[in-house]
C-alpha cells in the first residue's frame, strides 16, 4: 500500500510537529483496514502496523450482514463485495431460521464471503487511498502525554523502532496488546465449551450442506463454500482446552467422530482453528489517546456471524470522529461519544450470543426450549426483533430530538436533484456530513452558515412519500435531516416544522465542532 493519497489532502502538520503520523492503527484485519480508509477519506495521515509478515490466507469469518453492506454502499464500494460473495436468502438465531424483509434495506440479505476475501478487497481500497502498512511490526510498548502517543515497535530482523502519533487505535484482536498496555480491563464470562473449525475435503459426505445438526455429544455443521471443499464446525460443551494448546487437524477429526460417528473421509486441511463462548468486553473503549475497536474491544461466541460486522461498524463510527478531532474541527470530547454509542452495541451482541450458545446446548431441557422458541420465531414481531438485532439495522444511538429518525441509520431513499436521480447513500461517498433539504427551505442554508467547510448542503426531493424504518415501520419522509458520515441521523425535521432553528445549529456544533469565528 504505497500509492499516493487520493481525495482530501493530507495533514500538513505531520513531520513539522514531531509527529510521524496522525494515527497509528495496530492490526490490519477488517476493522483496522476499514478505520484506515475512513481516516484517509477525511485527509488524515495513517500508519497501519501489523505483527504478521503477510496474509495467512485463512478463511476465518464467513459473511456480512445488512448494515455492514450498507456502510460499504455509503462509501461506493459495496459492488466489489457483492461480486465476490453469494447472497443468502435466510439467516438464523442459534440455528433457528430467520426470514429477512426486502423493504428494510437495499441489502436485506446476508452476504456469504470469507474473511480473506474481505481483507483483500479492503486492502485494495486502502492502497487506492494511500494507506501505509508496516508488516512484521508488533506493538511492544506505548506511552502517552498531552500532545500524543509514542508507540514502540518490534520489527522482525531489525532494531526496535518507535512511531510518534496523535492517537493510537488498537484493532489487534481479542488478545490485544494495545488494550493490555493501556491498562484497560476486559471483564466478562469464561469459556464453557469449545468449537473446532476447519476447511477440508469430505469425499464421503452424502449431502452438500448440514446446518446445526444436534447430537447427544454436541452439534456440527458442514458448509460448502467452493467446489471440492467444506467448512466443518464442531461444538462440544464442557470441553475447554488450555488457551495455549495448539489446534490440530486430528482434533477436528476426533471431535467430528465423537459427535457424528464418522469423519466423512476428512482430508487435506487448509486451515484449522477453534473458538469458544468466552464473552468479554473492554471496560472502556478509550484511555486518553488510545482507543479500541473490533475484537480488541469485544469477544464473544460467533453465533450469527456478528463479530466482523460489529468491528467494521466500530470503525465507521470512530473514523469520522477521530478525523474531526485530529483536524482541529471538533473538541476531543467528541471521542467520548464513540464509547457511549458503541459500548452498548457490544453489550447487546455479547448478550444475544450468550443466549444463542445456551440454546445450542445438548439435552432434553434445551430441546424443549428450542421447540418453544421455534414456535415463537415464526411470529412477525419476534422475527423482526431478532432480525434487527443480528443485522444491526435497528440500532439507535442516543441523540437529542424526538424525531423517529434521530440517532438511527438513515434509509437509503431515492432522491431527485437538479443533476438527476440519486440515493441518500450516494451522497455519503466522500464520508462527509450532509444536510439534506427535501422541502426547499431557504432557512437551512442560513442556519448552517459557518459549517459549510465541513458539511455538504444538498437540496433534493424524495421519490417516496414514506420511508421504511426497521423496528418502527413506515414513516412520512422528513422535510430535512442532518446525516453524519457514518449514516446516522443527527437531526431531522418534518414538513410544517421549522428546520432553520437553534436545534439544527446545536446539532451541527455538537457533532461537527463549533463554527469558526469570523
Amino acid at each position: 500500500m504505497t500509492s499516493q493519497p487520493q481525495g482530501n489532502e493530507g495533514n500538513d502538520e505531520v513531520g513539522h510537529t514531531g509527529m510521524d503520523t496522525d494515527v497509528v492503527i495496530a492490526g490490519a484485519g477488517p476493522t483496522g483496514l476499514m478505520l484506515a480508509c475512513e481516516l484517509r477519506l477525511a485527509g488524515v495521515d495513517v500508519t497501519l502496523v501489523e505483527r504478521l509478515a503477510e496474509r495467512t490466507g485463512e478463511s476465518r469469518a464467513g459473511g456480512m450482514h445488512s448494515r455492514t453492506l450498507e456502510v460499504l454502499d455509503q462509501r461506493g464500494i459495496v459492488d466489489r463485495f457483492l461480486a465476490a460473495g453469494e447472497l443468502q436468502g435466510v439467516g438464523h438465531f442459534s440455528g433457528l431460521r430467520l426470514e429477512f424483509d426486502e423493504s428494510e434495506s437495499r441489502h436485506p440479505y446476508p452476504l456469504m464471503i470469507l474473511q480473506y476475501t474481505i481483507e483483500r478487497l479492503l486492502e485494495e481500497w486502502a492502497a487506492e487511498l494511500g494507506v501505509r502498512v508496516r508488516w512484521s511490526s508488533e506493538v511492544n510498548g506505548i506511552s502517552q502525554d498531552d500532545s500524543g502517543v509514542t508507540v514502540e515497535l518490534g520489527t522482525a530482523g531489525t532494531a526496535p523502532a518507535t512511531l510518534r502519533a496523535r492517537y493510537l487505535v488498537g484493532c489487534d484482536g481479542g488478545r490485544s496488546t494495545v488494550r493490555k498496555l493501556a491498562g484497560i480491563d476486559f471483564p466478562g464470562t469464561p469459556a464453557t465449551m469449545t468449537s473446532l473449525i476447519g476447511d477440508v475435503e469430505l469425499p464421503d459426505l452424502p449431502e452438500d450442506y448440514i446446518w446445526g445438526r444436534r447430537c447427544p455429544g454436541g452439534d456440527y455443521s458442514v458448509i460448502a463454500f467452493e467446489p471440492g471443499w467444506y467448512r466443518v464446525i464442531t461444538t462440544e460443551h464442557g470441553r475447554v482446552p488450555d488457551r495455549e494448546e495448539p489446534t490440530t487437524f486430528e482434533q477436528l477429526r476426533d471431535s467430528l467422530i465423537r459427535i457424528a460417528g464418522t469423519d466423512y473421509g476428512m482430508n487435506s486441511p487448509r486451515w484449522v482453528s477453534r473458538f469458544s463462548d468466552a464473552a468479554r468486553q473492554a471496560a472502556r473503549y478509550r484511555e486518553g489517546r488510545v482507543l479500541l475497536a473490533g475484537d480488541a474491544a469485544h469477544i464473544h461466541f460467533p453465533a450469527g456471524g456478528q463479530g466482523l460486522n460489529m468491528g467494521v461498524q466500530d470503525a465507521v463510527n470512530l473514523g469520522w470522529k477521530l478525523a474531526s478531532v485530529v483536524r482541529g474541527q471538533a473538541p476531543e470530547t467528541l471521542l467520548d461519544s464513540y464509547h457511549a454509542e458503541r459500548h452498548p452495541v457490544g453489550e447487546r451482541v455479547l448478550h444475544n450470543t450468550r443466549a444463542q450458545a445456551a440454546l445450542a446446548r445438548p439435552g432434553a431441557h434445551t430441546d424443549a426450549l428450542r421447540d418453544v422458541f421455534s414456535a415463537l420465531i415464526v411470529f412477525d414481531d419476534v422475527n423482526q426483533y431478532l432480525r434487527g438485532m443480528l443485522t444491526a439495522l435497528d440500532i439507535r444511538y442516543p441523540a437529542d430530538g424526538d424525531h423517529l429518525l434521530t440517532g438511527r441509520r438513515v434509509p437509503d431513499a431515492g432522491l431527485k436533484t437538479t443533476d438527476g436521480a440519486t440515493r441518500v447513500y450516494e451522497l455519503l461517498h466522500a464520508a462527509r456530513p450532509v444536510l439534506l433539504d427535501l422541502r426547499g427551505d431557504a432557512g437551512l442554508a442560513a442556519a448552517a452558515e459557518g459549517w459549510t467547510d465541513r458539511v455538504d448542503l444538498v437540496e433534493a426531493r424524495s421519490e417516496d412519500d414514506h420511508w421504511p424504518v426497521p423496528a418502527v415501520g413506515s414513516i412520512p419522509a422528513p422535510a430535512a435531516l442532518l446525516i453524519r458520515p457514518d449514516g446516522h441521523v443527527a437531526w431531522a425535521a418534518d414538513a410544517g416544522g421549522a428546520p432553520g432553528t437553534p436545534a439544527l445549529r446545536t446539532a451541527l456544533a455538537t457533532w461537527f465542532g463549533p463554527a469558526p469565528r469570523s
